[in-house]
């Protein structure tokens, strides 16, 4: 049976959504420092990877990589099945978990 959150797609909110490295506010200091303060400074200074960095600074790059990607047929599962399926189910449980302690409201 599927999870009410995956039929119904109830938001996510941004602050509790572990997918996203990085808030909007922390991107556009990012966008206005990028090219006066170096790359691995930046990269520190928010715990993110350079290439993130990077990407955010010149989106260009981003549009780049992702048609590099495209034209190698894709992206594919990164991980063995049994451990992308365990970080599916572990990622479900906690959004279910914020379903259940009402920190999400339903539309």
């Amino acid at each position: 049976m599927p999870y009410k959150f995956d039929t119904d797609k109830i938001p996510m909110p941004k602050s509790k959504d572990r997918r996203c490295k990085l808030s909007d506010s922390d991107r556009e200091l990012i966008r206005s420092l990028y090219g006066t303060v170096s790359q691995r400074k930046l990269a520190k200074r928010f715990c993110v990877s350079r290439r993130l960095i990077q990407f955010v600074g010149d989106p260009s790059k981003h549009e780049a990589n992702l048609e590099r990607r495209r034209e190698r047929g894709g992206s594919s599962q990164y991980y063995s099945r049994s451990y992308n399926t365990r970080a599916v189910r572990e990622h479900r449980r906690y959004k279910q978990s914020i379903l259940k302690s009402e920190e999400i409201k339903e539309c």
